[in-house]
């Protein structure tokens, strides 16, 4: 059975090695030569002039030692409490949004609890708080959330995203 697991394992690295974007390696992401992620990470954000990602339930927060989302069903007090406070923290930065306005998407973690994209919806709606914040238009940053889009892998398998940490790579180039 052993022998199987370790077949396993190798034919899919050979594989991610073949056919895999980065030959299935971490993609590092750079600004002005310095490494300041992996793109296929989810990280924290938290300024008002940067977007922000899903929330994350792994370890401490976007620990990739710990991957996982959270084993909270959706009526269990501690989960409603704590969505609750992301809400909240999320209007007290969108403030020109109502409740029924903030994407679900926002407030609540991702099954690995480390992922790097949102929806383009998710992205858009923190527009006008990322524009003021950084003193553009939101034109300007809408044009940018617009060149992030990544489209369905073959064109139809998934949805379309937004990889949170090259959007905001992308707005630091644009402010040079």
């Amino acid at each position: 059975m052993c022998f199987f697991s370790i077949f396993y394992i190798l034919i899919l690295w050979l594989f991610a090695q073949v056919a895999g974007p980065n030959k299935g390696n971490a993609e590092v992401a750079t600004l002005d030569g310095k490494v300041v992620g992996a793109a296929n990470i989810g990280q924290m954000f938290t300024k008002d002039i940067y977007f922000w990602g899903r929330p994350s339930s792994a370890g401490d927060g976007y620990d990739a030692s710990s991957s996982s989302g959270s084993n909270k069903g959706p009526t269990n007090q501690e989960y409603l409490d704590e969505v609750k406070t992301r809400i909240d923290t999320f209007l007290v930065h969108h403030p020109y949004l109502s409740r029924a306005d903030v994407p679900a998407e926002m407030v609540t973690a991702s099954g690995s609890g480390l992922d790097p994209n949102i929806t383009p919806q998710c992205a858009y709606v923190q527009v006008k708080r990322v524009a003021q914040a950084r003193g553009l238009t939101e034109e300007q940053v809408r044009a940018i959330v617009d060149k992030s889009i990544e489209k369905p892998f073959l064109g139809f398998l998934g949805t379309e995203k937004v990889n949170v940490l090259k959007l905001n790579i992308a707005l630091e180039e644009s402010n040079k």
